[in-house]
């Protein structure tokens, strides 16, 4: 099978259900920005030497595609029923990993900057793509059902990438960088 198809030539692409939209559409942006968030998160994995951050990471990377998934697929579609929604167990399962991540941190006293080491930092950058598609996935909730579940997992996981950037400077002996009002 060819890698390309020429179908995306006039600017459209085809959602799951064979529904065509423009590439530019609030739809094709939130699913492109967490599919760039997976990219990130990919970069930081291949910098990782830590074991129990490279199971969560893993374990959100697969996690992204039935995000992924879910966004592109409209809830009318006729093939709902073969992807993963994004629902509550989904949350939980991040909001379980936020508190095993954050319950080895010592407890926050100033804001921090993205930075330390490079893992942590590569995951502050995972972690601001992750507002952005965030961001758009909220912009498309506003135009389409379906998507208030995906939304708060986008925000839950922001959270987890800034506590396993926090985890990342600990496990290499770095301190946070803190903020310092200039």
């Amino acid at each position: 099978m060819k890698l390309y198809t020429r179908k995306g030539d006039d600017g459209t692409t085809g959602l799951f259900g064979n529904q065509r939209v423009d590439k530019d559409s609030v739809r094709v942006t939130a699913y492109g920005d967490v599919d760039e968030l997976n990219s990130f998160i990919g970069l930081a994995l291949a910098g990782c030497e830590f074991d129990e951050i490279k199971s969560v990471l893993t374990c959100v990377q697969s996690r992204l595609f039935d995000v992924g998934a879910d966004l592109s697929t409209p809830i009318d579609s006729d093939h709902g029923d073969k992807i993963t929604r994004i629902g509550q167990s989904h949350i939980g399962e991040l909001e379980s990993m936020i508190d095993a991540s954050s319950d080895l941190l010592p407890p926050l006293r100033v804001f921090v900057l993205p930075g330390g080491t490079e893992l942590a930092s590569r995951l502050h950058v995972a972690r601001t793509v992750c507002r952005r598609a965030e961001r758009a996935c909220v912009a498309l909730s506003k135009l389409a059902a379906g998507v208030d579940e995906v939304v708060i997992y986008m925000n839950r996981l922001s959270d987890l990438l800034f506590a396993l950037a926090r985890r990342a400077n600990q496990l290499a002996n770095v301190e946070d960088v803190p903020w310092q009002q200039t």
